[in-house]
């Protein structure tokens, strides 16, 4: 059943807590993720929305969480935000968006990565807010954005959307945030830091 519960997550390998250094994190974040990934709160069709720069490891989190609700028997399922908003944009021109989203209420829990990243057409945004809509108490939603809530926006354009869309959002949610170094940027650092060193020992 887990292998089965895995191949339909299409969850990242490899993106789980073994490889996942929470180090860097505050304390309060660690015990947060590790709160979060027993589960409890997809009982409660509650949500998580992780906020923070790229490279501070909260898809890497999400996703480990998403692993160990799968390990635990849960059904789960990750995608790229932009991508699933394509396929229900394709659903709806195809007048086929009820079947579309009730199969996505197959999943107890929808992990939406990057959402910030995705400038929706007026028609995305609404097959979005109609996702956000019939999941609200009923399905979990797990968020990662680079945009904290006053810059979502950007993202449905209009302002009584956006209101009406975090609503929906943290009526029920845990909210996450990284507010930790880049892992990219250090180890864009750290690899230069080497260069450096290597190139200084060769003109010795």
């Amino acid at each position: 059943k887990v292998e089965r519960l895995l191949k339909d997550s299409r969850l990242p390998p490899g993106k789980d807590f073994s490889t996942l250094d929470m180090s860097k994190f505050p304390k309060k974040l660690t015990s947060q993720i590790l709160e979060l990934a027993t589960g409890e709160f997809a009982e409660r069709a509650a949500n998580i929305v992780a906020f923070g720069l790229p490279g501070v490891g909260k898809s890497h989190a999400c996703c480990a969480i998403g692993h160990a609700l799968v390990n635990a028997g849960r059904s789960v399922r990750y995608t790229p935000t932009f991508r699933l908003v394509q396929e229900l944009l394709a659903a709806k021109k195809a007048l086929d968006l009820p079947r579309a989203l009730r199969k996505l209420d197959n999943f107890e829990v929808l992990i939406l990565d990057d959402i910030g990243y995705v400038q929706q057409s007026p028609e995305e945004v609404e097959v979005l807010f109609t996702l956000f809509s019939e999941r609200y108490e009923r399905r979990s939603l797990v968020i990662t954005s680079n945009l904290v809530f006053s810059e979502w926006e950007q993202i449905f354009k209009n302002p009584m959307t956006t209101v009406a869309a975090i609503d929906r959002v943290v009526h029920h949610a845990t909210i996450l945030e990284f507010r930790v170094p880049s892992y990219r940027s250090e180890q864009a650092k750290s690899r230069a830091g080497k260069r450096a060193d290597s190139g200084g020992e060769s003109h010795v």
